[in-house]
């Protein structure tokens, strides 16, 4: 299974949640890693995905382009005189995912996050050629940015697997959003994780292959 994991915002427990999908499906027996195309400030997601993945690849396999300022990756590439390439990430991709069958890369803030002018990390999805699965946080607001992003997936012709929501903290909407967002649109929502939770139960693993089997259906 290869997957894209994008956010609604930046924050949103990404990191988070690709990192519970990875130690999930390597329990399951499918050798599974997990890379991070570009971070910018420190390091610590590339590194919390290196060490799901069981310290299989090195931290520079994980996360090719690293900015050292906290900031949108356009911004930090150019404070570096740096510019991204999507065609160039594409290719790492190509390379570091060949052998595994098993793969989720996560994104960088949300999903029209820019890249290079003109460029988003929608673009990069679209070009490594995989569906994707939107984490949200788990509070008011929830439900507008959910079923804007996965309208955006929609438009550009990707496929949207599922839907993760992230409770790190809640308010008083949280509880409605899984229902609310079940009315508004016809994509699962395959978990709520708790803070906290190290693992995901195995009927939310289920729910995401059974997703992504579903590609290949006529």
């Amino acid at each position: 299974m290869r997957t894209f994991v994008t956010g609604t915002d930046t924050g949103v427990g990404k990191t988070f949640a690709t990192a519970l999908l990875t130690r999930a499906l390597r329990a399951s027996g499918r050798r599974t890693i997990a890379l991070k195309p570009v971070c910018s400030g420190d390091r610590s997601d590339a590194r919390i995905l290196a060490a799901a993945a069981g310290g299989e690849l090195a931290i520079d396999e994980v996360n090719p382009l690293w900015f050292a300022l906290p900031l949108a990756p356009l911004v930090a590439a150019r404070s570096e005189n740096h510019t991204i390439s999507v065609p160039a990430l594409a290719a790492w991709f190509r390379k570091t995912s060949s052998g595994h069958d098993s793969v989720l890369v996560e994104g960088a803030g949300g999903w029209l996050t820019p890249l290079a002018p003109g460029t988003s990390i929608a673009d990069l999805c679209a070009a490594l050629g995989l569906p994707v699965v939107v984490v949200a946080a788990n509070r008011l607001g929830c439900v507008n940015h959910t079923l804007l992003t996965v309208e955006s997936i929609r438009s550009r012709g990707l496929r949207c697997l599922g839907i993760i929501l992230n409770s790190a903290s809640s308010d008083d909407s949280s509880a409605a959003n899984h229902r609310l967002i079940g009315e508004c649109t016809d994509i699962p929502v395959l978990a709520e994780i708790a803070h906290g939770q190290r693992e995901l139960p195995p009927e939310v693993l289920r729910k995401l292959l059974d997703a992504a089997a579903s590609l290949n259906s006529p």
